[in-house]
């Protein structure tokens, strides 16, 4: 789900007509407008129209005027049997909060942040588990400080929930570990260290294609298949 202003919902229903995107019509849900639509690869996301977030920074270099940008993430929502156990981890180990519920769905957040913040819950059973694959979102990420907010939180896992996540694996950027909730969905958290700007200058970030190192070999290959951005 992506956050935009409450009343941009209207401009991109509007442009999600214009350029052939599949959507559904927009509804309410936990006081926010919801518009739905599936990418090419049939992944389903949204954007969501928040109230009282015009002042958000937006990227005003696109082809979307600045007043409607997408301002951010704006949350995530997963399919699950039971949504108690899962709801248990966000707010035990991540510090999530319910915040309410409609019909089906369990609404957290996250306290102190705002974009990325929430999580919904749809319980649904009945359903196979999902296949890894084209349309389909690989993991969710959750931030920790450092090596030891993270390691506290592996060890909330263990202790209180009988999980036990991967070793830390070395991401270049941030150090990961890795579990499955009990919906089955994988979890990863990631340290804020050592951030983006380790290998180039804050100022120029996004400016250059940049792999880890056991990936540069295949730069040529990866650079052919990945689309234009500008």
């Amino acid at each position: 789900m992506f956050r935009v202003p409450e009343g941009a919902i209207g401009d991109w229903a509007h442009r999600l007509v214009e350029h052939g995107v599949p959507h559904d019509v927009p509804v309410k849900r936990f006081g926010e407008t919801v518009l739905a639509f599936r990418d090419p690869d049939g992944m389903r996301l949204a954007v969501v129209g928040v109230p009282g977030i015009e002042a958000e920074p937006a990227w005003a270099e696109g082809g979307v005027p600045v007043e409607h940008a997408i301002r951010g993430f704006h949350g995530v929502s997963l399919l699950v049997a039971d949504a108690a156990p899962t709801g248990a981890i966000l707010g035990d180990v991540f510090g999530f909060r319910e915040i309410g519920r409609e019909e089906t769905l369990v609404r957290y957040r996250a306290e102190g942040a705002a974009q990325g913040a929430i999580v919904d819950l749809r319980v649904a059973g009945g359903f196979l588990p999902a296949r890894q694959g084209t349309g389909s979102v690989h993991h969710i990420a959750f931030r920790a400080a450092d090596d030891a907010a993270q390691e506290q939180m592996v060890r909330k896992l263990a202790q209180n929930h009988g999980i036990r996540t991967t070793e830390q694996r070395d991401r270049n950027y941030f150090r990961s570990v890795y579990f499955r909730e009990p919906g089955h969905v994988l979890f990863e958290i990631a340290t804020d260290v050592p951030g983006f700007a380790v290998d180039e200058p804050a100022d120029s970030l996004g400016q250059a294609l940049k792999l880890p190192p056991g990936l540069e070999m295949q730069r040529a290959r990866i650079e052919a298949v990945l689309p234009e951005l500008a």
